[in-house]
């Protein structure tokens, strides 16, 4: 059972034992990700994750950062969202305190040198060149602005090449000052540990001040636009594509029936997509459903890659599942399948201490209270066949559609005519 305290100056401090396992995850989230930035500083989050990995006091250079987890044979790495940034170290729990020195130590004390940052940009550009290069990475970016639109929601987290080249050493440090603050932090540790063993590093490894959060994040505004479709044209072997609509967001009570539905759709290799559009039809080599949600916006959406000359019927033919799911409820079995599917998986990522560490963590920064884990499988059961058909009817509207391809494609409003039943 996880254990959450909250320290006088809002530092949150979340502790999840797991049974079975000599390791431990030690996690740190900051509500830092790219609903915070505004135009001229797009980008500016993930630029700073880079930047924590170039040292601080202790550690002062990346190659004495990455020596002291290589040393104990751990593994650590950073992230950046739309709504926070996340740092971990997973290593043997007889090594935890390493864990809390090296985190500790960048966040607090990172330097910011100059001749650095300079460096880093070099090596953000080529992730934004390999990123360009990805259709299936770009794709899902040109998707997202097409359902929320320019503004922070519908911005990916990489930035925009003129603002990573241009932006300042004190553009960056005000951004950090801004928002990693005790208030706007969340550890979260996860394995073989004690919430006595947890509380006593942070107090040493993570000595914040009383400072509060001076940034927030943006306020999503539904933009609904006229435009449906975005074609990026460019010569690939495979055409990839999105296509969806808007879903909802986190903590709707309906959460858990949009997520069965999206794995009954598309969740696995036995779902109605795979089965009847890449088995049956041959039409896509991959192809998946799936749900992002957010503090006040989601989505539910198909992605695929598809046989360059036949991408319209791909397009129809997943029009055609969102359809029939529409207009017949599922049957119990598909819907058991689904839930039970949906349940596993579930279990077997929460073997792992860096998974337990993320969702408490998660829950912890954005949510008003953490749900556990047995209350999430429950509601998973509660979903019936009747809320299947109705949340799918809300959803699933031919005018809410929206398709992003990729590929040797030209002419948008071909593609806007196919999005119908």
């Amino acid at each position: 059972m996880h254990k959450l305290t909250t320290l006088p100056n809002g530092l949150r401090i979340v502790v999840t034992p797991v049974e079975g396992t000599k390791s431990v995850t030690v996690l740190v989230l900051a509500g830092a990700g790219s609903r915070f930035e505004n135009k001229s500083i797009k980008g500016v989050s993930h630029f700073l994750e880079h930047l924590f990995f170039k040292g601080g006091e202790r550690f002062k250079n990346a190659g004495e950062v990455s020596a002291a987890i290589d040393s104990v044979g751990g593994d650590f790495n950073a992230f950046t969202g739309k709504e926070y940034a996340g740092y971990y170290v997973k290593l043997a729990s007889h090594q935890k305190e390493v864990a809390f020195d090296v985190i500790g130590d960048m966040l607090l004390n990172a330097t910011f040198i100059n001749s650095e940052i300079d460096k880093e940009r070099g090596v953000i550009l080529e992730e934004y060149n390999m990123y360009q290069d990805t259709p299936m990475y770009q794709v899902g970016w040109d998707f997202e602005r097409l359902i929320f639109g320019d503004q922070p929601m519908g911005w990916d987290q990489i930035g925009e090449m003129p603002i990573i080249k241009s932006v300042t050493r004190d553009e960056i440090v005000h951004y950090k000052n801004a928002l990693y603050t005790p208030d706007n932090v969340v550890i979260s540790v996860a394995g073989h540990v004690t919430e006595k063993e947890v509380l006593d590093l942070v107090t040493k490894y993570f000595p914040f001040g009383n400072e509060t959060r001076t940034i927030n994040p943006a306020p999503y505004v539904r933009i609904h636009g006229d435009k449906r479709v975005k074609v990026q044209n460019k010569k690939t072997e495979q055409g990839h594509l999105i296509l969806g609509t808007e879903g909802l967001p986190a903590l709707h009570k309906d959460e858990y029936v949009e997520k069965v539905l999206s794995v009954i759709l598309g969740g696995n290799m036995s779902s109605r997509m795979f089965m009847n559009v890449r088995e049956a039809k041959g039409l896509s080599y991959y192809i998946r459903t799936s749900t992002d949600d957010y503090s006040d916006a989601g989505v539910i959406s198909t992605s695929a890659g598809v046989d360059l000359k036949r991408v319209d019927l791909a397009i129809t033919a997943i029009l055609e599942e969102y359809r029939k799911i529409t207009e017949e409820k599922v049957s119990e079995a598909e819907l058991t399948k689904g839930k039970e599917f949906m349940k596993g998986k579930i279990i077997l990522r929460l073997e792992d201490s860096e998974e337990y560490a993320h969702l408490m963590g998660k829950q912890a920064l954005l949510y008003p209270k953490i749900e556990n884990v047995n209350h999430i499988l429950q509601q998973i059961d509660a979903v019936t066949a009747d809320d299947i058909l109705r949340l799918s009817r809300e959803l699933f509207q031919e005018d809410k559609f929206r398709l992003a391809l990729i590929g040797p494609f030209e002419d948008p409003a071909h593609f806007e005519k196919l999005l119908h039943y």
